[in-house]
């Protein structure tokens, strides 16, 4: 989750991109990892998917019942205007969430990463995340489709083409240089760009900010993605696996300084991450529904 906490605060990314590997959301996937063998991993990946997933649904349906934890609406017109605009009905129950997902993260990812760091070299982590930014260009195209953008779905799938094979496999962006930056999009956002409202704010054990709306695209995110759905033998299933923590582990490690940053400086860390996140993602959705480019490249004409 603090991946996403550290993407949310570094804003430093020109394409507002906000990579929704979910940090610690997958990083549960270590359980029983002994039992991982080519006759039992699909059964036990499937498990820890149908996991993720129903930690999603059964987060909104206790958020629904806990009356307790519905922050109440003021009456003061000016802090009716706040309260609507910070969008956080639940706010007790987030920052519980939040406080809980602070200190995990303090003894579990963040001394992972800082170990990753010190023992593996700035070029090494690069190509790492090149690979996992390009194993999801396939969720990017399946939302492009869904978004009814043609040229950014030509885009992440040329982006793909290019990448996994002059790329080696896509540790090397090479569809960067030849005019095909990546751009983000997720089933959210998909979602948003369909009218439906994000619904209230949300921050999810483990997982970090969220929305009803982005809860349930993150779900048909894993629906949409060709891995999930890797056959047994030939080491696959082991990638998989390897591929997804990696990029749990890589992602944290390059925003240290930047959460590290917003922790210590920030008067209100929460309604920080909060706010950027809520307006990250409205920003995002805007840029795509006004992506009016013509289907072909630029360089065709």
């Amino acid at each position: 989750m603090f991946v996403l906490l550290a993407g949310l605060a570094a804003r430093r990314r020109a394409d507002g991109a906000t990579e929704r590997l979910t940090g610690m959301g997958s990083a549960k996937e270590d359980l029983h990892l002994e039992t991982f063998s080519s006759t039992s991993g699909h059964a036990v990946k499937t498990r820890v998917r149908a996991f993720r997933n129903g930690t999603l649904v059964l987060g909104s349906l206790v958020l629904a019942g806990c009356s307790s934890m519905v922050a109440p609406k003021p009456t003061d017109p000016d802090a009716l205007a706040d309260y609507q605009e910070a969008n956080d009905k639940y706010e007790p129950l987030n920052r519980k969430m939040y406080n809980l997902s602070v200190t995990v993260d303090k003894y579990s990812m963040r001394p992972v990463a800082k170990a990753y760091v010190w023992a593996v070299p700035v070029p090494v982590r690069k190509s790492l995340g090149n690979m996992v930014q390009t194993m999801n260009e396939p969720v990017v195209f399946f939302n492009d489709v869904g978004a009814g953008k043609s040229r950014r779905a030509g885009d992440a799938f040329v982006r793909w083409c290019i990448n996994m094979v002059a790329g080696v496999g896509g540790f090397i962006d090479v569809a960067k240089y030849a005019g095909y930056p990546h751009h983000d999009n997720d089933g959210g956002l998909t979602l948003a760009t369909w009218g439906i409202p994000s619904g209230p704010y949300l921050f999810l054990p483990m997982m970090g900010p969220s929305t009803f709306r982005d809860g349930i695209g993150y779900g048909l995110d894993q629906g949409l993605s060709p891995w999930n759905y890797v056959p047994r033998g030939y080491g696959l299933l082991t990638f998989n696996w390897a591929y997804n923590i990696m990029g749990i582990i890589n992602t944290r490690a390059n925003h240290l300084d930047d959460l590290d940053q917003v922790q210590r400086d920030a008067l209100d860390p929460y309604a920080t991450i909060r706010s950027a996140y809520q307006q990250q993602r409205k920003a995002m959705a805007e840029a795509i529904k006004n992506d009016n480019r013509a289907t072909v490249p630029d360089w065709y004409n």
